[in-house]
């Protein structure tokens, strides 16, 4: 599972190992432009180190930025990509919650965060967390289908298919146009026996692909079982 969580995060890992030197964040409310300027330094310092591949240093660094002024944001970000190469996914994890909420721009840095938080809740079995996260990711990141697919299965796995259904009930809001989606999620309503939503969604696949005979099909079936 380790390996696919590296898989599934290859835009976090890129985005936040390489951190930019220059500083642009105005100053947190609510602290002195001394901690601010702290938190700075400690945080150029962790550059250093991480761009060094000195990771025990840089994570000190950022440790002490962090200490200066708890909302730095950049240095939470970094320190959580550290803590997740050395595969502290446990301090990374409150982290990321932290990063995700400071930061109100959705950027490519917050967009990989997401996904990563919520596949490291998954993995920890916290689907309550998880599901919130997942169900936020697809939001920022509708093209990343993939993970649309991992995040279902994983939930549809643990016995979880109502949250399996969430999933691709987002994932409609933001690609509507996906026949597979459509198809899967009326599966997933055949499960829970929701048979009228069921065949309302393999409608909609067969209309989105007129020349799939298995969409037809799955139609066909479910019309004569339900006396149709």
């Amino acid at each position: 599972m380790k390996m696919t969580v590296r898989a599934l995060t290859l835009g976090l890992l890129t985005t936040l190992l390489i951190a930019s030197p220059v500083f642009t964040r105005a100053q947190t409310a609510g602290r002195s432009a001394a901690d601010t300027e702290l938190a700075e330094r400690h945080y150029r310092r962790g550059n250093t180190y991480n761009n060094l591949e000195r990771y025990d240093e840089a994570a000190k660094e950022y440790e002490l930025s962090l200490a200066a002024d708890p909302d730095y944001s950049e240095s939470i970000r970094n320190l959580a990509n550290i803590y997740y190469f050395q595969e502290r996914y446990a301090d990374a994890i409150p982290l990321l919650q932290r990063y995700v909420q400071l930061e109100k721009d959705i950027t490519v840095s917050v967009i990989a965060s997401f996904n990563t938080l919520g596949q490291l809740l998954r993995d920890a079995t916290r689907y309550d967390e998880a599901i919130e996260v997942d169900l936020q990711a697809i939001e920022h990141d509708p093209g990343n289908i993939s993970q649309i697919y991992v995040m279902a299965n994983t939930y549809f796995n643990a016995g979880r298919t109502q949250d399996a259904i969430r999933v691709y009930e987002k994932a409609l809001t933001v690609k509507p146009d996906d026949a597979f989606i459509h198809r899967t999620l009326g599966r997933m309503y055949e499960d829970v026996g929701r048979d009228a939503d069921a065949l309302q969604q393999y409608r909609a696949a067969a209309q989105l692909d007129p020349e799939s005979q298995f969409y037809r099909d799955l139609i066909t079936q479910l019309e004569t079982r339900l006396g149709q």
